[in-house]
């Protein structure tokens, strides 16, 4: 592990122990002190925590850890831990089709109604990323663009007045195909993680079906303990 990742997430850690007097981390120079690094390395793991949304600077003041975070689940991976100025998307195609039988049931679409599907590379500092293939409704989104592919999704459906609630997210360990190579620039048969994402509006209505292929994934989960479903599975362990 670099540097710069252990030392940030020994930062996230001990922002969970209220280690930090006045939710305010120690100055720059104290954290390279600390952990024997060069304050380059310091800004690094501190920029990873401010594309968290983990922490904020007050010029001429000091760096501050956000006051809900710690009520919060935190769930970051090695997409979200970028900002979106450093992640690039490649649209590879966008077509209106009909849907499948699962497709259509997902959405709860009706026989004629037609989907958007496309697919695209994730690109995060000039590195594929990510391979993701998207269904979303035509019935919500008439009038998706090659552009809008290659920005923000969630700003996009925003932009429609709509209310994202909830991701449902399942993750399995996959190998790379020769096609899905040849996209990824990479070897057939590299290991990835296959992700597929059910994005669900504040009404309840799913507005996007995905599946993402990932290179060199990691994915960090911070939730609380559910006591009330822990001595759920004990009881039905026989404990």
């Amino acid at each position: 592990m670099k540097k710069r990742e252990f030392i940030a997430q020994d930062l996230i850690s001990k922002i969970y122990q209220h280690q930090f007097p006045n939710n305010q981390l120690p100055p720059q120079r104290s954290l390279a002190d600390k952990y024997e690094v060069s304050r380059y390395t310091i800004q690094e793991a501190l920029k990873r925590l401010m594309d968290m949304g983990l922490i904020y600077t007050i010029q001429g003041d000091g760096i501050y850890i956000k006051e809900n975070i710690l009520s919060n689940p935190l769930i970051y991976n090695s997409m979200t831990e970028n900002s979106y100025k450093d992640i690039v998307s490649k649209t590879i195609y966008l077509k209106k089709v009909s849907p499948s039988l699962d497709i259509q049931k997902t959405f709860g679409l009706e026989e004629n109604d037609l989907v958007w599907e496309f697919q695209r590379l994730r690109i995060v500092k000039y590195q594929i990323t990510q391979l993701e293939t998207s269904v979303l409704p035509c019935c919500l989104f008439p009038d998706l663009t090659p552009k809008d592919v290659e920005g923000s999704i969630q700003d996009y459906v925003q932009k429609k007045s709509y209310i994202i609630s909830h991701y449902i997210t399942n993750y399995k360990a996959s190998i790379i195909s020769k096609n899905q190579s040849e996209l990824l620039n990479c070897k057939k048969g590299t290991p990835a993680m296959e992700i597929t994402n059910r994005g669900i509006l504040s009404d309840g209505t799913i507005y996007q079906y995905s599946n993402i292929l990932a290179l060199d994934y990691t994915c960090t989960y911070i939730i609380p303990f559910n006591k009330e479903n822990y001595e759920k599975r004990q009881k039905s362990m026989g404990y």
